[in-house]
């Protein structure tokens, strides 16, 4: 792929922040970002240089967006991966819709993992109920019972603690087949962002650890307060895994660390991902650059940061609430998404805080940093 010259307009499916940011991250590398969107208004469209209207299903839309645009990537993973297809058959689509059909399936994804070995979870495929019976046998209780496509957030799980809890989680679980998941004994979860281009080029930002609070992740520590050779491993994993699905782009790698210090994927994001957002500000080049670089035939730069950083998402009406208070506060840097209803659970924006490379300090120092949104990072 040659490189996109300044001017150039790139394509991005979906008009959630991510897409926001990716716009602006374009802008900056004089591209013009032109935006498949069902909301004239959302996020990513408030920056965009054009918009076209439409569903992700719908192949006329489709077909208008492409033949306006020089190269296509997408910013969430909820659309579909033959409109993708069809897209790529008029315009260069990157990740490619093979990396958006693993990701979208988590049996898929396991798949994968397994065939290239990538150390995952214990699991089992449920496609009957009588597969289930077979899954609680062979993992033991608890363990997590997922849909295999479109859960985020917490969304489209149970826990599963016993046998009398089985039919339930079957029936109301939707769409089959599902995925059963062994419990992991893990100490924290990490995630690594790694970028690739069309040359093969690979650069990895710093492990970042992550904290979730009701099922959405709350906050990440950048970097990992986890053992030099640990991060090593994860980094390597993540380059393996983008190496063997020939990505071209971003790859966010979602990790358990469990308590024997080994290191098990949880899953992957083949876009921007929020446990991300820290590098916005701790980096020369951050994540939505990178991506932005990588899709459009730049060279990628180093993935270094010069600060160390922790990110504190803004979810709904109760963080939004003290909007006046977060912008005004001294160290909190603020990234406000657009979105004009700040529902319950929704991610509306986020903040974040930088020390000194070397520097990130414990709990209580993290806590008090965070000013008007500090709470006590152990309340989950």
């Amino acid at each position: 792929m040659t490189q996109l010259a300044p001017g150039s307009v790139l394509g991005i499916v979906g008009g959630g922040q991510l897409g926001r940011m990716s716009a602006i991250a374009a802008a900056r590398l004089g591209y013009r970002a032109h935006i498949l969107t069902t909301e004239s208004d959302g996020p990513a469209a408030q920056v965009a240089h054009a918009i076209t209207l439409g569903r992700y299903d719908d192949h006329d839309a489709l077909r208008r967006f492409a033949d306006a645009v020089d190269v296509i990537t997408f910013e969430f993973e909820n659309i579909s991966a033959d409109g993708l297809d069809l897209l790529s058959s008029i315009r260069p689509v990157h990740p490619a819709g093979h990396i958006l059909r693993t990701s979208q399936d988590r049996i898929a994804e396991k798949t994968f993992m397994a065939e290239n070995d990538i150390p995952v979870a214990p699991w089992r495929g449920v496609h009957a109920r009588a597969d289930l019976d077979q899954a609680a046998e062979a993992l033991g209780y608890p363990f997590i019972l997922k849909t295999t496509r479109l859960g985020y957030d917490g969304k489209g799980q149970a826990r599963i603690h016993d046998a009398s809890e089985l039919d339930a989680a079957f029936d109301s679980l939707r769409p089959h087949p599902l995925v059963a998941e062994g419990m992991v004994q893990f100490a924290c979860e990490v995630s690594v962002m790694v970028a690739r281009n069309t040359c093969g080029d690979i650069v990895t930002f710093d492990v970042t650890e992550n904290r979730h609070r009701n099922g959405i992740l709350d906050i990440s520590l950048a970097p990992a307060r986890i053992a030099p050779d640990l991060a090593a491993r994860a980094r390597d994993l993540a380059r393996r895994i983008a190496t063997a699905l020939d990505l071209t782009g971003l790859l966010g790698v979602e990790m358990f660390v469990d308590r024997d210090g080994s290191l098990r994927v949880n899953e992957i994001a083949p876009r921007p991902h929020n446990s991300g957002h820290w590098t916005m500000n701790a980096c020369p080049v951050d994540q939505f650059e990178m991506h932005v670089r990588a899709v459009t035939g730049l060279k990628l730069p180093s993935a270094s940061r010069h600060s160390d950083a922790v990110m504190k998402n803004l979810i709904g009406p109760d963080d939004m609430a003290l909007w006046p208070e977060i912008v005004a506060a001294p160290g909190l840097l603020a990234h406000h998404y657009g979105k004009a209803a700040a529902r319950p659970g929704r991610k509306m924006g986020h903040v974040n805080v930088l020390f000194p490379k070397g520097a990130l300090p414990g709990e209580f120092g993290v806590e008090a940093a965070l000013g008007p949104l500090a709470r006590p990072l152990d309340d989950a």
